[in-house]
């Protein structure tokens, strides 16, 4: 099975760490690698160098290369603009239509902590089996609820189908985003639903087949590309056509429209949190809610359920501090209380055009 992972977000809202230039996936948040890193050594052993792919914009190429000087070059796809997932995804399958449309394929994101490294291989075998059997539908992976979370999606699933290699197999219902807090705490108990990661196995041949049929204007354009691949004009292709794709989710560009009948679900505990935001992170490294998280050289006095990330050498001292966000890299300090985090994002696109863009 091949497995791609795609890399080619901002992620503002771990700002000022994450930035255009440095992305979070390419920045030592958790430990002494990359997000990236992390995601792709949890494949090991069960998945080699030549198996893994990775997509990102092509002003990443740089940084790419230099933390993964073992990954074949063939194995790194470039996306020449910022046009959302659904395009990346798009140009992923046009490339593979034409090398192996028929093997199992893997889409994961280079941005997710899983803490249970074994279960989420079991996990990825498991449904390259399912696809094996049949390659025309999707098998989704879910994270089993661990709190009540109105800041992710779900996916609804009903009965078990089978049981294989230990875990058992759920038909695919529907997609529920981001629910109330009433309905979030049903979610987490009914026994039906998993938190939606955007992981998932099936072939390029299932999903070219779904572009064409629930993007056909979108699909039109991935083609000229897909028939270039391989040939001197390749580059220059994808430089033309690729920037004028429209900018669609990959969820609303195809899962939306995937028939019930052609999606499983495996739900399962793995360890996973998905750092997009520093509240996040937060949660995933503590063990309780008034545990402080620090990275670096921190001392706190008489604090609780807070998280300061030093990346500089001088000592940041916390005092009383209660619910705060402290974040000190070489150029900003940001201090905000927790719930503050989702301004965040709308404090750097104020950036655009003002004397400190260049921080954005």
């Amino acid at each position: 099975m091949k497995i791609v992972i795609f890399a080619g977000g901002v992620g503002t809202r771990l700002w000022p760490l994450s930035r255009k230039n440095t992305p979070k996936q390419f920045e030592k948040i958790v430990g002494e690698e990359s997000m990236l890193q992390v995601s792709v050594s949890k494949l090991f052993p069960d998945f080699s160098w030549q198996d893994i792919y990775i997509s990102t914009n092509s002003q990443y190429a740089d940084i790419l290369r230099k933390q993964f000087p073992s990954l074949p070059a063939e194995n790194l796809i470039f996306e020449p603009a910022m046009r959302d997932v659904g395009p990346a995804v798009g140009l992923m399958v046009a490339n593979f239509i034409k090398k192996f449309p028929e093997e199992q394929i893997a889409i994961l994101w280079g941005d997710h902590l899983v803490k249970k490294d074994k279960e989420f291989r079991h996990a990825l075998k498991m449904a390259e089996g399912l696809i094996e059997e049949n390659g025309e539908r999707i098998v989704f992976i879910g994270q089993k609820p661990r709190f009540a979370s109105v800041n992710l999606g779900y996916i609804e699933f009903g009965k078990e189908v089978e049981q294989k290699d230990g875990l058992p197999v759920y038909e695919f219902s529907d997609f529920k985003y981001r629910p109330d807090e009433a309905l979030a705490k049903e979610f987490l108990t009914d026994g039906k639903h998993a938190w939606n990661l955007g992981y998932f196995t099936t072939t390029p041949k299932f999903l070219w087949e779904q572009f064409k049929k629930s993007t056909p204007e979108l699909y039109e354009k991935l083609n000229i590309i897909s028939q270039a691949v391989g040939t001197d004009d390749y580059e220059k292709v994808l430089g033309e056509v690729y920037p004028t794709l429209e900018k669609i989710s990959f969820d609303n560009a195809v899962l939306e429209k995937l028939p019930p009948e052609d999606g499983l679900v495996i739900s399962l505990d793995m360890g996973w949190s998905d750092i997009g935001a520093w509240e996040a992170l937060k949660e995933a490294l503590a063990e309780s809610e008034d545990e402080n998280v620090i990275k670096g050289n921190v001392e706190l006095v008489d604090s609780r359920d807070s998280l300061v990330f030093n990346n500089n050498g001088k000592l940041v001292v916390g005092i009383d501090l209660d619910g705060m966000l402290v974040v000190d890299t070489e150029d900003v300090l940001l201090v905000c209380p927790k719930t503050s985090v989702p301004k965040i994002k709308k404090y750097v696109e104020s950036l655009a055009g003002s004397v400190n863009e260049k921080l954005a």
